[in-house]
């Protein structure tokens, strides 16, 4: 597994980004930064310029025609990312965006400007919002008056793209080289990035500097795309330094990283930074992968909300975790700090960009596809036709695994199982040893036929896995068809009283008799026991050996001699969850999974399972209450605040999973993905329930109110805790992940 968390997925990406971390470490040291800090301020350009534009770091994304090294804007992004994480100084963020927003255009003024950056001129573009100039015709052109408000790299930039409203109130842009007072320099926040303000006074601009057809929506996305990128680039410095500071500071005679409020503090610093990355690399790859505004739009408010916004706060839980030292001049993080500060400011109040989603989302969704092109047209050709058939045939009622319209029986069903579609990974004849690509085409055929319900096998999802990689041929036989077709129904029987979140502590003991063994013990929040054919039980075998071991995995019969269970009402009122009574209870030696003291590690296969199909909670909205309320409150904004900022949340662990997907599908092994978004889902759950409960008024004094509040509210412990609570996933990734000592 790789613990790295980076815009870049491509082995070429993650090259261009060590190769710009190393040409900062080189040329740009922060000692050396420190040390111009005056000298940036006052806008003269780092003495390392030269040797960057000779590396055509600066003009990555820009095309061959005008100099540039031909890549992309996710390209782009890695060296932005890279440069944010060595804390880069100069005006490599505005002029990459002055590029970005120029590549479009066509007309002599943006091409010759394109070349001049691409030679090493500086540039930046004024955001439309602040800027305040105005403009009449001239001799030759246009003269314009007025000021642009703060930006920053503007005392470096030697050319400024400026926004001017003509004389009938339209907006025009147009691309001048300010001379000498015109800029008025301000002490910035950032010491790394000059501030100013652009005067103009019937300043002369020829009618050939003027630019048409400038999209100002997309200079905005492109601006927060890779101011973005810039900031997940902090965050990520911010995990290497509180790791390495909680790896060696030592306190009461061992490191500070034992202790188990820092591992969680960093290990929620990690999950907040992949949850910025993610949200910036999917700004940047709608704006480079559609031409559609809305999703451009859609991408860049939730960057702007996930990664820019978050930034100083996230600076500030690090020196938290640094203590008084990185509350010092003499540490570099309070460089990064006001960096990230300054980034956050730059792009406006996130109110913005909350209300922005919150509206846009009543109208589009962010479209996470991975585009597959043409590759496994003949596989893809073959599930089409199997569910255009399956289209034709009906179910006749629901399945033993619930009354959800997943779990119907009947002939459409047989039909997907037989073909191995209800569960493409798994090795045929269940599945169809489905590839990553292949699988994401089968959900894509399955989204293309809106009144096909993809047929599951609920809690079997994660148990059949290990039964087929430890089971019998003749176990698979027996329960892996009849499971597919919805005949069976499974509980899992794993969790004690007195093994929880501690599972391997459990005292259910199995002890040999002839032709099998004989269990006795107590297993509690067992779901759905109560209707389930078979188990996946966990008992100790061997109570000499280490925890870990001695332990075994067994198929439960749960109508077997001995088995008691009594449900347990939840706070909702439903009782879904079981306790499992076992005595004397006698288990076949066949249907003993692997060696008797093997279970542990197909338990861990089983909880793994569990955690991704947990992980795919996501996909279910959850802010349809508040969504049915919008347009019907009087007022309205604090929903579309709120839903905003849930569907922010949503799009960045969407875009997390999608990253992983593609990192499968280039071949690389898989990353932290999963447990990160174990958690980071949780955390969303229960923000999007505080929200509801909080704008829903008296909705939730109402158990079965339209639309329903309080009920789905109190089913959500049975999610938060479900696949393993969050404080066991923050402990698995401080110490798995991060490497945090245990002891």
């Amino acid at each position: 597994m790789t613990t790295q968390v980076s815009i870049a997925v491509t082995p070429e990406q993650q090259q261009l980004s060590q190769a710009v971390a190393q040409f900062a470490a080189r040329h740009a040291p922060i000692d050396a930064t420190r040390a111009a800090l005056d000298d940036l301020a006052r806008g003269q350009l780092p003495p390392w310029w030269g040797a960057l534009v000779d590396n055509g770091f600066h003009a990555v994304h820009l095309t061959e025609s005008v100099g540039g090294q031909g890549g992309g804007l996710e390209d782009m992004a890695c060296v932005l990312e890279a440069a944010g994480s060595a804390l880069l100084p100069g005006p490599l963020l505005t002029t990459a965006i002055a590029g970005a927003a120029l590549a479009r255009q066509q007309n002599p003024a943006a091409q010759t400007l394109l070349k001049e950056i691409a030679e090493g001129v500086t540039a930046v573009v004024v955001s439309g919002e602040q800027c305040d100039v105005h403009g009449r015709p001239g001799a030759d052109g246009w003269l314009l008056t007025g000021s642009s408000g703060l930006a920053l790299g503007l005392s470096s930039a030697q050319r400024v793209v400026v926004p001017f409203a003509d004389q009938l109130g339209d907006l025009r842009w147009a691309v001048l080289s300010p001379v000498e007072g015109q800029i008025e320099s301000r002490r910035g926040t950032d010491l790394t990035t000059d501030l100013g303000i652009l005067h103009l006074s019937d300043h002369a601009v020829p009618a050939t500097a003027v630019l048409t057809e400038m999209d100002t929506e997309l200079v905005t996305d492109l601006t927060v795309a890779f101011t973005a990128s810039v900031a997940a680039g902090i965050t990520q410095w911010c995990v290497d330094t509180v790791t390495d500071h909680l790896r060696t500071r030592e306190q009461f005679g061992k490191p500070i990283g034992t202790f188990q409020a820092l591992q969680h503090k960093a290990a929620m610093l990690l999950v907040n930074s992949a949850l910025a990355t993610a949200a910036a690399w999917d700004a940047v790859r709608a704006l480079s992968g559609s031409p559609d505004a809305e999703q451009h739009r859609l991408a860049a408010c939730s960057a702007a909300v996930m990664a820019v916004m978050p930034g100083p706060g996230l600076v500030l839980e690090t020196l938290t975790m640094l203590g008084a030292i990185g509350f010092t001049w003499e540490h570099d993080l309070h460089l990064y700090w006001r960096r990230a500060t300054s980034l956050a400011a730059s792009i406006g109040p996130v109110s913005r960009w909350t209300r922005s989603l919150g509206e846009l989302s009543a109208v589009a969704t962010r479209d996470m596809a991975v585009n597959l092109g043409d590759s496994d047209a003949e596989f893809r050709a073959r599930v089409s036709a199997t569910l255009d058939h399956a289209l034709t045939l009906s179910d006749t009622g629901f399945g033993r695994q619930g009354d959800y319209p997943e779990f119907t029986v009947g002939a459409r069903r047989e039909l997907i199982a037989d073909a191995g579609l209800i569960a493409p990974h798994w090795p045929a004849p269940w599945g169809c040893d489905a590839t990553v690509r292949q699988q994401l085409i089968v959900d894509e055929e399955f989204a293309k036929r809106a009144g096909l319900v993809r047929p599951s096998v609920g809690i079997a999802e994660w148990i059949l896995p290990s039964l087929m990689a430890a089971g019998s041929e003749e176990l698979q036989q027996r329960f892996v068809p009849t499971t597919l077709r919805g005949e069976l129904s499974w509980c899992q029987l794993f969790s004690e009283p007195g093994a929880g979140s501690d599972l391997a502590s459990l005292s259910t003991r199995a002890v040999r008799v002839a032709g099998g063994w004989k269990i006795n013990g107590h297993k509690i929040w067992t779901s759905l026991a109560h209707r389930a054919d078979f188990g996946a039980l966990l008992a100790r075998t061997d109570p000499d050996a280490p925890k870990h071991r001695g332990i075994g995995y067994f198929i439960l019969d749960m109508r077997s001699p001995g088995v008691e269970f009594r449900q347990i009402a939840q706070s909702s009122g439903r009782a879904e969850f079981n306790e499992v009574f076992l005595t004397d209870v006698f288990v076949p030696d066949e249907m003993l999974l692997g060696e008797p003291a093997s279970g542990w590690q197909l338990a861990i296969s089983t909880m793994a399972h569990e955690r991704v199909a947990i992980s795919g909670y996501v996909n279910i909205d959850r802010m349809g209450a508040l969504r049915e309320l919008v347009d019907l409150s009087p007022d309205p904004d604090p929903i579309r605040h709120a839903i905003g900022e849930i569907d922010a949340y949503t799009n960045a662990l969407k875009a997390l999973g999608v990253r992983e997907t593609l990192r499968l599908l280039d071949g690389q092994a898989p990353g932290p993905a999963s447990s990160i978004a174990k958690v980071a889902t949780n955390v969303m759950l229960r923000r999007a329930a505080e929200l509801t409960l909080r704008l829903t008024g008296p909705l939730a004094m109402e158990f079965d109110s339209q639309p329903a509040v309080v009920s789905p509210y109190l089913d959500l412990p049975a999610e938060l805790i479900g696949g393993g609570t969050t404080e066991i996933q923050l402990n698995i990734i401080a110490q798995l992940i991060l490497g945090l000592p245990r002891k």
